[in-house]
């Protein structure tokens, strides 16, 4: 497995994933690539005590030297962020200069990480088109959806994209409404950090009517977080358990102000913890059995662990379901085209994944979806191959945007300040 982001401040936590489920790949080599030298040696070091502590099979090594570490590879995660956390401050601080919604994933800090990331995964496409063309590659780099639709029009090399998502914000629900997670079963279809679910049972019976009765009890109980009772009032409103990203949609005149009126962004928060984060790994790797504090790790204890349970699943033959983010192929979300990567249900097993078929979206929340859709596939091409008046378009399709003299703006102002992460066909 070659890990494309392998220096990463999330490179410990999703290494600290495999080793926990290393028995299940015995023998196998994993190559950590990323650009930094000493956080990459850092981070094999610390990986390989993991290992070694716990009786593992495992080879670790790591280069700087993409190509090389890609070759003859049968699996690829790829989990990074061009220009790193600095230039996420700069998705999220333009933005709200213009009275706009800033986000890693969402409107245009969204698009213009897009952009960046399409760039390098072309690149990594024509790699592995040379080196190693039997790979498989498992894409955590964001915004997942758009990185899987660019990729899966212009490469044949099998993509899917995950997202703990669909399972994270079933549990945030139930935290949110007293109830145990364990007796809520939920499937959420539609577009990565943009579904709702079409199923939602709690000890066999509709959850719905329970999400409801919580948002009547802690709508105005302040001891209970905003966000909580936000996406129990949509959960309540709309009859379905949402993306915690619809709050930037549904709650928009809210959540901007809250984000203006905050001295930080999220980048910049994270930025003030990423000290802490290379220290304590700096620590744990010297110890002969490390262990990561959930309070000290980016991430937690175990990142990217869908990933890790889905090639295992792929390349172990263990016939498992699991959020996957692939092409609408046989029409698994109805309503929505065939080639468009859609967010659902895939069964993983020997060989690859494959979308299961689901309920289609009910028609008051399909609107807002169909029109992410439609930027997604825009934003897509943009990336790939598209010119920099395409891009102003896309942006002017998205749904936090809207306004051709916003697009215009933020597009040249985003531009600017990405440009050395740009091919120049997308600088004006």
């Amino acid at each position: 497995m070659a890990y494309v982001g392998g220096g990463s401040t999330r490179g410990a936590g999703t290494m600290a994933s495999l080793v926990h489920q290393g028995a299940d790949f015995a023998g196998s080599e994993v190559v950590l690539i990323d650009l930094d030298p000493d956080r990459l040696d850092l981070i094999r070091r610390l990986s390989e005590r993991m290992a070694r502590a716990r009786g593992l099979d495992l080879t670790i090594t790591a280069t700087t030297d993409r190509r090389a570490g890609l070759t003859d590879c049968d699996a690829v995660l790829t989990s990074f962020r061009p220009g790193g956390f600095e230039a996420r401050v700069k998705d999220e601080r333009i933005p709200l200069a213009h009275g706009v919604i800033g986000q890693e994933t969402q409107g245009p800090g969204g698009f213009f990480m897009a952009l960046r990331a399409i760039q390098v995964m072309r690149e990594i496409a024509d790699d592995l088109a040379a080196v190693a063309p039997r790979a498989k590659v498992f894409n955590y780099t964001n915004p997942v959806n758009i990185v899987a639709e660019a990729w899966t029009h212009h490469s044949g090399i099998p993509l899917v994209s995950l997202c703990e998502g669909p399972i994270y914000y079933a549990g945030m629900m139930a935290d949110a409404a007293g109830l145990d997670p364990a007796l809520l079963d939920v499937v959420m279809v539609g577009l990565n950090h943009g579904c709702w679910s079409v199923r939602h049972s709690y000890d066999g019976a509709d959850a719905m009517p329970l999400l409801a009765a919580a948002h009547e009890r802690l709508h105005d109980d302040e001891s209970v977080f905003e966000g909580k009772r936000r996406m129990l009032h949509l959960a309540a409103t709309m009859g379905s358990i949402p993306s915690e990203y619809f709050k930037y949609y549904y709650f928009e005149d809210e959540v901007l102000a809250e984000a203006r009126a905050k001295p930080t962004t999220r980048a910049e928060d994270i930025l003030g913890w990423t000290g802490g984060y290379w220290e304590h790994y700096r620590q744990q790797a010297e110890t002969d059995d490390p262990q990561l504090d959930p309070g000290r790790s980016r991430g937690g204890i175990h990142e990217l662990e869908l990933a890790i349970d889905v090639m295992d699943a792929v390349f172990n033959g263990k016939d498992e379901t699991h959020p996957v983010n692939l092409p609408n192929r046989g029409g698994a979300l109805p309503g929505f085209p065939e080639d468009l990567v859609v967010e659902t249900i895939g069964r993983c097993r020997d060989g690859w994944v494959e979308p299961l078929a689901t309920p289609g979206l009910p028609r008051h929340v399909r609107g807002l979806v169909e029109a992410l859709g439609e930027y997604q596939a825009l934003a897509a091409e943009v990336g790939w191959a598209g010119t920099w008046r395409d891009g102003v378009r896309a942006l002017a399709a998205n749904p936090l945007v809207r306004t051709v003299v916003k697009a215009d703006t933020l597009y040249r102002e985003l531009a600017a300040a990405h440009r050395a992460h740009l091919p120049a066909r997308l600088v004006p």
